[in-house]
C-alpha cells in the first residue's frame, strides 16, 4: 500500500528533522552566549525553517488519513567548539540525504509526497553545500578569521 509507505517515510522525517532542528536551535542559541552572533542566528534560522518542513510532513500524513506519532528521540551533548559542530553536522546532513534519496525512489508511485520530498531535498542539498562552504573557508582563512566572520 503506497500510502502507509508515504506515512512511514514522512514520519521518519518528521520525528527526525524534529530533533535535528531542536539541536539547531540549541547550538545557535549557545554560540550566541559566546558571542558568535551571525553563527547563531544562521542555526536559530535554520531551526525555523526546518520546522516548516515537520509541519508540512505533518500535514501530508494526515492528509494520507495516518496518524502523527510523538516519537522519543535520542539525545546528545551540545559541541562547543563551532568548528566542530560544523564537521559533525556536516556528517549527519549526508547521512540524511542518503536517506532522503532512498526513500524517494521509494515514493515514486505517490506524486505530491514524492514532491514534497523532492522540495525539501533541494533544501537539504543547500545546507550540505554551505556548511561544505564553511569548512572549507575555514580551511583557507584560518580558524580565528572564521571565527571572527561569525561575531
Amino acid at each position: 500500500m503506497k500510502q502507509q509507505k508515504s506515512i512511514e517515510a514522512l514520519q521518519l522525517f518528521t520525528t527526525g528533522l524534529t530533533n535535528g532542528a531542536f539541536a539547531h536551535l540549541v547550538q545557535g542559541k549557545y554560540f550566541e552566549s559566546l558571542g558568535f552572533t551571525k553563527l547563531g542566528e544562521k542555526y536559530t534560522a535554520h531551526y525555523t525553517k526546518e520546522m516548516g518542513w515537520v509541519e508540512k510532513f505533518m500535514r501530508r500524513i494526515n492528509d494520507l488519513g495516518g496518524d502523527v506519532k510523538i516519537e522519543d528521540q535520542k539525545g546528545r551533548d551540545v559541541v562547543k567548539d563551532p568548528i566542530e559542530y560544523l564537521k559533525v553536522d556536516l556528517e549527519i546532513q549526508k547521512q540524511g540525504l542518503e536517506i532522503l534519496y532512498n526513500c524517494m525512489a521509494e515514493l515514486k508511485d505517490d506524486p505530491t509526497t514524492y514532491e514534497i520530498l523532492k522540495e525539501y531535498l533541494a533544501d537539504e542539498e543547500e545546507d550540505l553545500y554551505w556548511s561544505e562552504e564553511q569548512i572549507e573557508m575555514v580551511e583557507m582563512i584560518g580558524r580565528q578569521n572564521w571565527l571572527m566572520k561569525q561575531m
